[in-house]
């Protein structure tokens, strides 16, 4: 028999420097339920407004690289061109890329995790040189598994 569930955690992710970093593997470990459901959506939110969430390339981290030299390109650090400037030059310009990037992915479920292309990961973009940890929430809705699928 299914059972519907919905399951929300907050869970802090370990510091990270400033960088594109893969996160799919700690997502999943912060979320041991997932294993539990059959089919079902994960949504995650980033609560903090400098950093940032992305679902792109897993392998190759020079995608990583060069989508942070790119976003370190639009929004430089720097104290004289922007007026919010009090936690340092790089905190406007982390503001700027987290809003262009955004805070959530909302990502399917099946057969307990998360169902992502070949090549698909999940990346916390960290725009500060010192953004410590991070906290996020996953929110868990979905089918639970059964012995046969279809019941």
């Amino acid at each position: 028999m299914h059972e519907t569930i919905w399951i929300q955690k907050e869970i802090v992710l370990r510091p990270r420097s400033r960088g594109i970093h893969l996160i799919t593997g700690e997502l999943a470990a912060g979320l041991p339920e997932i294993a539990t459901i059959e089919r079902g959506l994960i949504h995650i939110l980033l609560l903090h407004t400098s950093a940032a969430l992305a679902l792109n390339e897993s392998v190759e981290p020079e995608v990583r690289e060069d989508l942070e030299r790119f976003l370190d390109r639009l929004a430089p650090d720097s104290r004289s061109l922007y007026t919010h400037a009090y936690e340092g030059p790089d905190d406007m310009p982390a503001h700027i890329k987290s809003v262009i990037i955004g805070a959530q992915l909302t990502l399917p479920v099946s057969h307990g995790a998360f169902k992502l292309g070949t090549w698909q990961g999940v990346y916390l973009c960290e725009f500060r040189t010192r953004g410590g940890s991070r906290r996020v929430l996953l929110t868990l809705n979905g089918i639970t598994r059964s012995e046969r699928f279809g019941d």
